[in-house]
């Protein structure tokens, strides 16, 4: 894990302050405990609030935006529906592995927006523990090998005609009678039927997971202060390759340093070797090992 600045517990900008979770999908269980036993905030749903008008999984309405950028309009959306300067979004996205080929990867970021302190604090975390995955069913019994696939029934499914902008489509699905009737009246109906994964988090313990691993992150970050103006938030910035090899000592593709920032004053640090090792094994090495 990368070092981050001076560490603080009770006294922050944070503490006893309402903290609204902008999010109508229950990812406030995991977050809660986290965030309020972390930073000393309370924390609050509110009621009413549509983050589905900025994208859905299931494809009735497009995200237009990169994560960052939603979870920003996500706080912004709360901020001025709801009187609390206090805004916690998230995020997620089902992309391709950076590094290794056909591998679909969880990408979560969590945002924590201080409308009254001017500041943004993001975490992010990948994954491959997912079970995203998505198909055009032609019989039953690809019905049944998608929710073995899937880990049905303890996570949901999804059916509709088609993949966007559907015009029958079954939400939360986790009961086999359910999927059943389901697909057949999208079957006998359509003639066809699209499955996926109920990638809505409190339809995917899966998700939950690394919502949760993200929300610890978050409070690392918001826990860090820059050693100059004190403002939280003081965490890596840039990632810098080049970690000796301990074989040839040529640089490899493996981190060095951690370059942090301070959100308010631009103060910068370089933390060298922050996984632990100053060198790296040559079965990582391009030269060593082509």
């Amino acid at each position: 894990m990368a070092a981050f600045g001076t560490r603080y517990e009770e006294n922050n900008i944070f503490s006893g302050r309402i903290l609204l979770i902008a999010t109508k999908h229950g990812k406030e269980s995991v977050i809660t405990p986290i965030l309020e036993t972390g930073i000393g905030v309370i924390c609050k749903v509110p009621e009413g609030i549509d983050t589905d008008v900025l994208g859905t999984f299931s494809g009735e309405v497009e995200r237009r935006d990169d994560a960052l950028v939603t979870a920003q309009k996500k706080c912004d959306l709360a901020y001025k529906s709801f009187s609390c300067d206090l805004i916690l979004a998230s995020e997620g996205s089902f992309i391709p592995h950076p590094y290794i080929p056909f591998i679909t990867v969880n990408e979560e970021i969590l945002l924590l927006k201080d409308y009254k302190n001017k500041l943004e604090i993001n975490a992010k975390s990948l994954s491959t523990e997912t079970n995203y995955f998505e198909q055009d069913l032609q019989s039953s019994a690809e019905l049944v090998s998608f929710a073995e696939k899937v880990n049905f029934p303890s996570h949901g499914i999804i059916l509709s005609e088609r993949r966007d902008r559907p015009e029958s489509i079954f939400k939360g699905l986790h009961t086999e009678d359910a999927l059943i009737r389901a697909y057949d009246f999208l079957k006998h109906k359509y003639g066809k039927v699209y499955a996926q994964t109920d990638m809505r988090a409190f339809h995917n313990p899966s998700r939950m997971k690394v919502i949760e691993k993200t929300a610890h992150r978050l409070v690392a970050r918001a826990s860090s202060v820059c050693p100059v103006c004190g403002t939280p938030g003081f965490a890596e910035t840039e990632v810098i390759s080049g970690l000796p090899c301990s074989q040839c000592n040529f640089p490899t593709n493996s981190v060095l340093a951690h370059i942090l920032s301070c959100l308010k004053c631009n103060h910068t640090e370089r933390i060298l070797y922050p996984n632990g090792k100053e060198y790296e094994d040559a079965m990582y090495c391009d030269y060593c090992n082509p």
